[in-house]
């Protein structure tokens, strides 16, 4: 007789993920908890949170609930710490190799330890990258980076293990704004959550990336039938064929997945879930670091920009594009599909530091 998945010894995967989470100081019992129902059910806890999935409204109470688990983070007391084999507070990371001399880059952009305000309290980022005060929030626990399509490929393209640490300064949120990656050449690609939920979803399905360890073998191990192992140079594709249909790129940070970087959603306004909060009040996105900007003597006003921006950024008047500067989110999407070369992405402060990952790598190793 064949006995219960739950009577079974833990998977691997599952294995592993307990593991950092012991390694990882102040992740408590509930963190991990929370992190495998989203990992092992994603297509429930996300088809609940877009609305879509029928116990929706059922949900709602247990959702609460959850939401005010999760706000108790910013209360003095922490909840209680992920438990090691004997019972004491969870263990320091231990020490990780990687790089052509062994080191692994740590830290802020600047080397720094990245800090909170004057009197200890932890900021909240906006979209727009900048930062605010206030209560801990689902956003600062669940929460992307838009990145351009070459910040996107840089990330799938890690050679080494890293350790930047706290990047608050990048991920302007209180809180998962880590990036930790573990055998980065490991990368999984999942059939997003947020498409399967919809009645008529874009396609194609597979396009979400999980990226390092332990949560690509987790997602592989407990989604069988919806992910499939790919190599670098796969992960780069998708990433270009997503962004040739106008699809934006999001590099994806949640509490509950040990604090970090795990994912990089690659979706469009009518299906991603975190898309859809933003509209509704939700920052669950904050910018690239970067704003679009039209070239009036080259823009012929055709619109096709306009119509393809997935934050509804762009409008045509008096025959040339305008781009809403408080909406943009820097993706680039609008630039590579114009075909005056009327638009380019330039900096802009307001919306935040970009998630470069070699840039931020190369400062770590210069202050080590």
């Amino acid at each position: 007789m064949k006995r219960p998945s739950w009577l079974l010894p833990p998977r691997p995967s599952t294995r592993a993920f307990i593991r950092e989470a012991h390694r990882k100081p102040g992740y408590s019992l509930f963190d991990w908890l929370h992190g495998y129902v989203y990992a092992a059910w994603p297509y429930l806890y996300i088809g609940i949170g877009t609305g879509e999935h029928p116990l929706a409204k059922r949900a709602r109470p247990v959702i609460a609930l959850i939401d005010r688990l999760i706000s108790s983070r910013a209360r003095p007391n922490p909840p209680t710490p992920f438990p090691t084999r004997e019972g004491g507070e969870a263990a320091p990371p231990s020490p990780r190799r990687g790089g052509a001399g062994g080191e692994v880059p740590r830290g802020g952009a600047g080397g720094e330890v990245p800090r909170g305000g004057a009197g200890g309290e932890v900021l909240r980022g906006g979209a727009g990258g900048e930062v605010l005060r206030g209560e801990v929030t689902f956003a600062d626990t669940y929460h992307g980076k838009v990145v351009t399509l070459a910040s996107a490929t840089r990330l799938v393209s890690v050679n080494q293990d890293v350790d930047l640490g706290d990047l608050e300064h990048v991920i302007p949120y209180k809180l998962a704004r880590e990036i930790v990656l573990q055998h980065p050449d490991h990368i999984a690609v999942l059939d997003c959550p947020c498409r399967v939920s919809r009645k008529e979803p874009c396609l194609p399905l597979d396009v979400c990336l999980i990226v390092g360890e332990p949560f690509a073998s987790f997602i592989i191990e407990h989604q069988r039938k919806r992910a499939r192992w790919i190599s670098s140079g796969e992960a780069i594709d998708i990433l270009r064929a997503e962004h040739e249909r106008g699809h934006v790129h999001h590099a994806f940070f949640k509490d509950a997945m040990l604090g970090r970087f795990y994912a990089i959603c690659n979706c469009c306004a009518c299906c991603c879930g975190a898309m859809q909060a933003q509209r509704n009040g939700v920052p669950m996105l904050t910018a690239s670091g970067y704003i679009s900007r039209v070239d009036e003597s080259l823009c012929i006003g055709c619109g096709a920009c306009a119509e393809h921006c997935q934050f509804a950024a762009i409008s045509v008047l008096d025959g040339h594009s305008i781009v809403d500067a408080a909406a943009c989110m820097g993706c680039g999407v609008c630039v590579d599909l114009c075909e005056q070369d009327a638009l380019s992405l330039v900096r802009d402060a307001s919306k935040g530091i970009p998630l470069e990952i070699d840039v931020l790598m190369a400062k770590a190793v210069a202050h080590v």
